[in-house]
């Protein structure tokens, strides 16, 4: 039977047919190799995007086709009425590479999180009493799309018109430590933070800052929960980003580049945290089905690897000598920051909120990138993609740089 899909459809098809939450580019792509991308009409792009800091072994990467294929062949699903072969090797690879002694997997990062603040107050409560299950987390933080991981995420944008939203949950600045130390007390069961902010503007950690976080976290008995779905696997040069900051959290959760596109999401744990999720207080119908964990596994296998991890900071030095140069000639960003290939730039005041600007100029030129905020551009593409490709990315960056200064000029 010939399943080949003939019905045409458009950008116009979208709002005809989706929810209107999402308001996406004109461009559809069809195809993808490596750090390119080509549309309906075959117009080719090269990826600085990588999905969201997704892809990170690049678009139909041989390795994971087989993968899939192979298993899709042996077994798509079960449920956790029964375990399965691609988990447990997963499960056990994670707790071998990482300070974690337990897996849940479950099938973003959102619901990742959302395991790891359930089992953080579900911890507390076992432990010391329902008084305690304040959450500690920073403003301009991101940690899901849930009513409860909106509610620790630190953007009160995200919301609004969703209330009322689960309570105990308090902010203070990132990268504060005296902040922190003001709102922290007994009743509080977990602080939860991103090693570096994403959707935040790509702000790393101090680690003096990291460190004092760990110690007050001990001193309260609370958990100490690092959300790495955006810069987990290899994103930032380790396997997590964790191994750079000399802290060793409590609960660690992951997603994003998992599975490179395929959905899966995990929360690692410790052995004495794990234990206050037991039998039937959480669960998940997909989470870690064979097919998402078969794939995990062989991504997790490629990019712990030396040659991929160094590759990474050899990578980084080449975005950032090539976002310099080009601010050199058009004075456009304030700062450049980020860790491994999870960079931003952010934007000059006088071009305060022109990023996405950026992004849309970018695409014309054949160029996919991000905007972290209004203000800040976003770099997050393949760990691996080739150096030709981020040369000529930065070449086409370069036009569509210059086509927006020149707009702004005008205006």
């Amino acid at each position: 039977m010939d399943r080949k899909v003939t019905q045409q459809v458009t950008r116009a098809t979208f709002d005809e047919v989706m929810v209107p939450n999402y308001a996406p580019s004109a461009i559809i792509p069809v195809r993808g190799e490596g750090s390119r991308v080509w549309d309906q009409e075959g117009k080719e792009y090269i990826d600085f995007a990588g999905g969201i800091a997704v892809t990170a072994l690049g678009h139909s990467n041989p390795t994971l086709v087989n993968v899939m294929r192979e298993q899709a062949g042996q077994l798509w699903h079960l449920s956790n009425v029964m375990t399965n072969e691609p988990a447990l090797r997963l499960a056990k690879k994670l707790t071998e590479k990482t300070f974690a002694d337990r897996v849940f997997f479950a099938n973003s990062g959102a619901e990742a999180n959302e395991a790891a603040f359930k089992l953080a107050r579900r911890y507390a409560f076992d432990n010391f009493g329902p008084e305690k299950h304040e959450i500690i987390a920073f403003y301009k933080s991101f940690h899901g799309r849930t009513l409860f991981t909106v509610s620790v995420g630190g953007q009160a944008k995200y919301k609004e018109g969703f209330e009322p939203t689960p309570g105990g949950i308090k902010h203070c600045d990132y990268n504060d430590i005296e902040q922190l130390k003001a709102i922290i007390s007994d009743k509080t069961c977990a602080v939860v933070m991103e090693p570096i902010q994403g959707e935040g503007g790509i702000i790393p950690a101090d680690v003096e800052f990291a460190k004092q976080v760990r110690e007050l976290c001990d001193q309260y008995n609370a958990l100490l929960v690092y959300d790495e779905v955006q810069s987990g696997v290899g994103r930032t040069g380790t396997l997590f980003a964790y191994e750079q900051l000399g802290v060793t959290p409590d609960v660690l959760t992951t997603a994003k580049a998992l599975g490179n596109g395929f959905p899966v999401g995990a929360m690692l744990a410790t052995e004495k945290a794990a234990k206050s999720l037991s039998f039937g207080t959480h669960g998940s119908t997909y989470g870690g089905n064979p097919m998402a964990c078969a794939i995990a596994e062989a991504v997790v296998d490629i990019v712990d690897t030396p040659e991929v991890l160094g590759g990474v900071a050899k990578r980084h030095g080449l975005f950032v000598e090539g976002l310099k140069a080009l601010n050199e000639k058009y004075h456009v960003f304030k700062e450049i920051r980020g860790m491994g290939l999870l960079i931003g730039a952010e934007m000059v005041d006088s071009l305060t909120g022109k990023a996405g600007e950026i992004i849309k100029a970018g695409a014309e030129e054949g160029l996919f990138a991000l905007v972290a905020g209004p203000n800040v551009l976003r770099l997050a593409p393949s760990l691996i993609i080739p150096e030709q490709d981020i040369a000529e990315g930065l070449a086409r960056l370069d036009k569509a740089i210059a086509k927006v200064v020149a707009n702004n000029k005008a205006a």
